[in-house]
């Protein structure tokens, strides 16, 4: 079924009905479809947004704030360039995804408890973002303090070992984790279309 779902929006951004104000509500489901069941589908939310560029009676704050959020979960990837909003959940989110590229996670974790409502639609958004973190620690340390990592991902010292387990890092004595032989590791950067939000303050502003 959820591929079936995916075929469809597909077949629909592949033609003209993408830029059909009438299929904002289909295009707006799946939107929710994609918080509840934790995928991602980065060129059906572009699609949202520019809709709501071209027609911004229909824009719905709370969908854009779900597509906002998914991009942070597909971290690395960076799908969010920046603008200047006035709502402050939108602020909220875009000052979120800064520090996640700045890769200050502790701030990350205590910034998200300011709107914790935000999240609840987001199936997975914490254990998302923990795989960002995961993916930094990966390439960053070699051998890591136990505590640290604890602090990086926000997790318990049970929970700790599931992530530790996933990535097939080891314990080691004097409570350290071997992560892995940085020398062996090739590091590459894929360059991905962004979110555009150019226009997306006027959008704002025509929505009031």
């Amino acid at each position: 079924m959820a591929d079936a779902r995916r075929q469809m929006v597909e077949q629909m951004l592949s033609g003209i009905e993408r830029y059909n104000p009438d299929k904002l509500p289909t295009l707006e489901s799946y939107v929710e479809y994609q918080s509840k069941e934790n995928v991602y589908h980065l060129e059906a939310n572009l699609a949202v947004l520019k809709l709501y560029q071209f027609n911004p009676s229909k824009y719905n704050r709370n969908i854009t704030c779900q597509i906002l959020l998914k991009a942070l979960t597909n971290f690395p990837h960076s799908d969010l360039c920046y603008a200047n909003l006035k709502d402050p959940s939108i602020k909220h989110i875009m000052f979120l995804a800064d520090i996640l590229e700045s890769c200050n996670f502790q701030h990350f974790w205590n910034s998200v408890q300011i709107y914790p409502e935000l999240y609840s639609q987001i199936v997975g958004f914490h254990d998302s973002i923990r795989k960002f973190v995961c993916h930094v620690v990966g390439i960053t340390f070699q051998t890591i303090k136990r505590q640290t990592l604890a602090e990086l991902l926000e997790e318990l010292d049970q929970t700790l070992r599931h992530w530790v387990n996933k990535y097939g890092w080891k314990e080691q004595e004097n409570d350290m984790i071997f992560i892995a032989n940085q020398d062996e590791n090739i590091k590459t950067k894929n360059i991905t279309e962004k979110i555009d939000f150019e226009n997306a303050a006027a959008i704002m502003a025509a929505c009031r």
